[in-house]
Formats: C-alpha cells, structure tokens, sequence
C-alpha cells in the first residue's frame, strides 16, 4: 500500500477486533469544517461499565453505574477540553495535563514529557493524544509506549499535520486483540472523512466489534463560525 493512500475507516475497525480507545482527527471533505472523534472499547466488567456525558465544550467519562465500579482510576477521565481555540483529546487524565500546561504558555509537547503510558501491566495501554488549532489549520498527535514488554522506559512520538480537505488521521492504543494487548505500531493511518458528523459516527459504530464497543463522540465545527456538529452515542445508559 502506498504510504499517501487514504483509507476507509470502515474498513480498518471492521477488519480489528480491538483497536481500544481511538482518535480521529482532520477535515472534512469539504474542506469547511474540523473533525474530531474519540471512542472507547472495553473486555473487562469495569471497562465497559462507561458513558459519555457531553458538558459543553467538554466530553467527560462517567461510570454507567456507580455501584460496580472496580477501579475508577484509568477508566474515568475527560477525554475532550477546550482551552481557547485549543481543542484536547486524548484517552486518559492527560487531558488535564495538556490543559493546565497550555494556560500557563507551556506546549503540548512539554505536557507530555511529563507523562508516561498506563501502569497497567501487562498491557502498558498507550497515552494517545491530540492537539487541534480551530483557528488555524495544523493539529498534533501523539503516543506515548512502553520500550519493551517489563515497561522499564517510555518512548514517545510525536506528528504535526496540516490540514487537507477529506484528510484524517487515526491512532488507536492497540494494534489488534491479544494477551496482553499489542501496543500500536507505526504511524497514525490516514483515513477519509465524509461531510457530515452522523456520517463518520454511523461509519465508526457500524464497524466497532459489537461486544466490545462502549461509547463514541464525533464533533465537527465550522472554521469560520465556530458553529459545533456534536454526534454521541452510548451503548449504555446511566443509572442515576
């Protein structure tokens, strides 16, 4: 396969099992708009025991019952915050990091050194994160992995983009399914994106596994407007 061939998101997530959590980021095939979408999966009782809750600008994860959670400390997070024309995304309380680092005139990529992946052996889950200029036209990725399978280091990559019409960018936590799961590898796929926010979430749902799926949030705005396009969709309902 050609390295500038954009693929059909589709057809990637229906081909893995277990992807994990995923981010997308880029523009749509218009051109008009920026996209964002983050999802989460689970295969524990606890993983799965999630919704997303939408609080404005932010996207946070809450239990779906409070009653059964195990361990709420990597499972429950905001995993989108806005901090001026700064868009976060990312699949854990980095967010927060990335955040306050940016108020205080620090970049994304400081944020990040000061991070490392989850300390939940043996899978070392990846940090995945993403950094969306609205105002402009460029946004950040990055993963942060384990060096090797005793998690005695951290290496961390990092990709700047441009935004293209039709162009996304793709990065999950996990290569595919396993024992203990795969980090990623390589760099974020290239995908096309439709015009529409409903588009690109019925695309993403359709094709996650259906029994380890748990929650996506897709978000399209206007460059020009600023006007928001919010898609959510929860396996689960809350149980208050």
């Amino acid at each position: 396969m050609m390295s500038y061939q954009r693929q059909e998101l589709g057809k990637l997530l229906a081909g893995n099992r277990y992807p994990g959590r995923g981010i997308v980021i880029g523009a749509s095939q218009d051109g008009r708009r920026i996209v964002s979408a983050y999802f989460i999966m689970g295969r524990s009782a606890n993983s799965r025991n999630r919704v997303f809750v939408s609080e404005g600008e932010t996207l946070t994860i809450y239990p779906a019952d409070s009653t059964k959670v195990e361990d709420p400390s990597l499972i429950i997070y905001s995993p989108i915050r806005r901090l001026s024309d700064n868009l976060i995304v990312t699949n854990g309380d980095q967010t927060d990091t990335i955040y306050d680092f940016l108020r205080e005139g620090n970049t994304f990529e400081e944020a990040l050194e000061t991070r490392r992946f989850e300390p939940d052996a043996p899978n070392w889950t990846p940090r995945i994160s993403a950094l969306v200029d609205l105002s402009g036209t460029e946004y950040r990725m990055s993963i942060l992995k384990a060096e090797d399978a005793e998690g005695t280091d951290c290496v961390r990559y990092s990709y700047q983009y441009q935004m293209q019409a039709g162009l996304g960018h793709f990065l999950h936590t996990y290569q595919q399914d396993g024992d203990p799961l795969p980090s990623f590898s390589g760099e974020p796929e290239r995908v096309m994106l439709p015009d529409s926010a409903r588009k690109l979430a019925d695309e993403i749902w359709e094709n996650l596994d259906p029994d380890n799926k748990i929650a996506l949030f897709v978000r399209y705005t206007d460059r020009e407007s600023g006007e928001r396009e919010d898609v959510l969709v929860n396996r689960y309902e809350r149980v208050d």
